[in-house]
């Protein structure tokens, strides 16, 4: 298949790299950046690029001009100018150089009128595989030195502050980072979904945004050297997978949408989830005309059971138990047979990152207790509406729930194709913390959909008109290609062996639906059918790996290609680009 629209809901091409090499070092040239340094083949560097965020956290595109490339037997230089357009620009002159030791990036930046900016400068991203947990050394500008690990569980702030360098091993290869021009520190990008630890510049605990003025000048820069010094960590004893079971399947829907499904539940009932996740946002006003849309729906899908995701207004001095109890009474008076409840106060749709004020707001304690007081027939959850970052950094009281959730985005940060894939590669990461942070606990996936479903991270969602691959949009045109049923095999089967009670891989409508507006199935809609369908069964091989994401579940059987071009199969075949199939025991594949 090579239909761009098909694939990805766009006729926006995919980004396009140049492989580089000198020695025994490899990299890819994309846009700017340089992504996945590899040594004999080793990955030592995910990424270096310099970067600009701005006031919402959003990533400004850069826009590249005067490119070379000289490619000579000892080293290849790389020059390139980018404009970063925010009404005001930055512009920078940055510089690339490999060699059979090394690799140095440069950058002489300068301003055109205020630049208002929460970022800018050089981002450094270690991969995770073979790194988490595995011990690194820091240097600090005051010439001392930590002898530390990257972090196993993930951290929910910084694990290194104040870098001047680091030194890890990537095989037989020994590593260093060294960094100049700012002050720099590391974060857990594992966190919001990235395959990575980043080092970045300009500490948080610093204000953000600040103004860059007219004429202001930056000047970075990253040094990496290699030597081969073979201190390759012993592998790790096999562990013996505990046997899981594959979770229900819910879906997402808002009073609207149970307005549109109740006029016609055909959809609802063709993909047929476990349950229904319905959201009711009480910050925003009464809550029980959307409980009655939710009753008048369940009238017509009796054999779906429906969750509540309750936004709680929660202010800092209001009567908990007052409110709560309306909350009761609307959800009696409207019919609605709810089969849980998620609780969560409105302020912590928003993050709070480190060196910032956490906004006022009742004790996750009392908040619960006037839940579990209100609903005493109900299993009460909590966590966010949002993502693991906002989990792991304001963790509720496990002992009183009795299930915790969050939700899932892949385009926190980065929003090009490879870098979604690489998503997958952190979810497993992501459940074994969340597992801990649970403990006995019941553990539910929420919404987890390409595009962003709400920005904890700035003031709104980026809004993507010309439906282009944009981190933070509301809108991902992949969603309507092959693209986002090949990333939701992807998640099933990564997510598969932790022992998830639900996962909630779509809306129902919407720009993150199974179901367009028009009425017709998204290609996503047949995986979420057919995985929904095996609600329970047990998990057997359950991998990624070479491109291909391999699922069994009892007797069924899921392969996906997760390339942008056809790829073989272990026992004869290919796959297109994005294509999946299903076997059931013996019979045909079919996709």
């Amino acid at each position: 298949m090579t239909d761009l629209r098909a694939l990805y809901g766009t006729d926006e091409p995919p980004r396009a790299g140049r492989r580089l090499t000198c020695g025994p070092a490899e990299v890819t040239l994309e846009d700017g950046q340089l992504r996945h340094l590899r040594i004999d083949g080793h990955e030592a560097i995910r990424s270096i690029a310099f970067l600009v965020r701005d006031s919402d956290w959003g990533t400004v595109p850069a826009r590249i001009s005067d490119l070379r490339i000289e490619e000579t037997g000892p080293r290849t230089r790389v020059t390139y100018r980018a404009t970063f357009d925010m009404g005001e620009r930055l512009v920078a002159d940055v510089t690339l150089l490999l060699t059979a030791s090394g690799c140095d990036a440069t950058a002489s930046a300068v301003s055109k009128g205020e630049v208002l900016t929460n970022r800018a400068g050089f981002t450094v991203l270690h991969p995770i595989n073979g790194v988490a947990g595995a011990p690194v050394q820091v240097d600090h500008p005051d010439g001392g030195r930590t002898n530390g690990h990257f972090p196993d569980l993930i951290a929910p702030w910084q694990p290194f502050m104040d870098i001047a360098a680091l030194t890890h091993q990537a095989g037989p290869w020994r590593v260093s980072c060294r960094f100049a021009g700012d002050v720099f520190e590391m974060e857990d990008q594992r966190q919001w979904g990235d395959a990575s630890f980043k080092t970045y510049n300009r500490p948080l605990a610093l204000p953000w945004p600040y103004a860059l003025p007219d004429g202001a000048r930056l000047e970075q820069a990253v040094s990496i050297r290699w030597q081969h010094q073979d201190a390759t960590r012993p592998a790790a004893p096999p562990v013996e997978p505990r046997p899981a079971r594959f979770p229900q399947t819910a879906l997402l829907i808002t009073a609207a949408d149970a307005v549109r499904a109740a006029g016609d539940p055909s959809h609802l009932h063709r993909i047929a989830p476990q349950r229904l996740l319905c959201h009711l946002d009480a910050s925003a006003g009464n809550i029980a005309a959307d409980l009655r849309s939710f009753a008048a729906l369940q009238a017509q899908a009796m054999q779906i059971v429906f969750d509540l995701e309750l936004v709680a207004a929660c202010p800092p001095d209001g009567d908990l138990e007052a409110e709560f109890k309306a909350y009761a009474d609307a959800l009696t008076a409207s019919g609605l047979r709810a089969a849980s409840v998620m609780v969560t106060p409105a302020v912590d749709r928003q993050s709070t990152p480190p060196g910032s004020d956490w906004p006022p707001c009742p004790p996750l304690r009392q908040i619960h207790a006037a839940a579990r007081m209100a609903f005493p027939d109900l299993p009460l959850g909590g966590g966010v509406a949002s993502f693991f970052p906002e989990l792991n950094r304001k963790r509720p009281p496990v002992e009183m729930l009795d299930f915790v959730t969050h939700g899932f985005c892949p385009i926190v940060h980065a929003a090009d194709d490879v870098s979604v894939i690489e998503t997958l590669e952190t979810v497993p990461h992501i459940l074994t913390s969340g597992r801990v942070i649970a403990g006995a606990a019941e553990y539910r996936l929420g919404p987890s959909t390409i595009a962003m479903r709400q920005n904890p991270y700035g003031s709104r969602t980026i809004p993507n008109p010309d439906r282009l691959r944009t981190p933070m949009a509301a809108e991902d045109p992949r969603q309507d290609g092959t693209f986002a049923a090949a990333w939701t095999c992807g998640l099933a089967t990564a997510l598969a062996p932790s022992e998830l009670a639900v996962w909630t891989p779509a809306s129902l409508y919407g720009p993150r639906g199974l179901v367009r507006d028009d009425g017709s199935l998204r290609p996503v809609a047949a995986v979420v059918a057919a995985l929904s369908g095996l609600a329970g069964a047990t998990v057997g091989q359950a991998t990624i790996r070479d491109g291909l994401a391999t699922l069994e579940l009892a007797d069924y059987a899921m392969v996906t290609n997760l390339l942008p071009r056809s790829a073989p199969l272990p026992d004869g075949g290919t796959l297109d680009a994005f294509e999946w199939r299903e076997r059931i025991a013996s019979g045909p594949d079919c996709a």
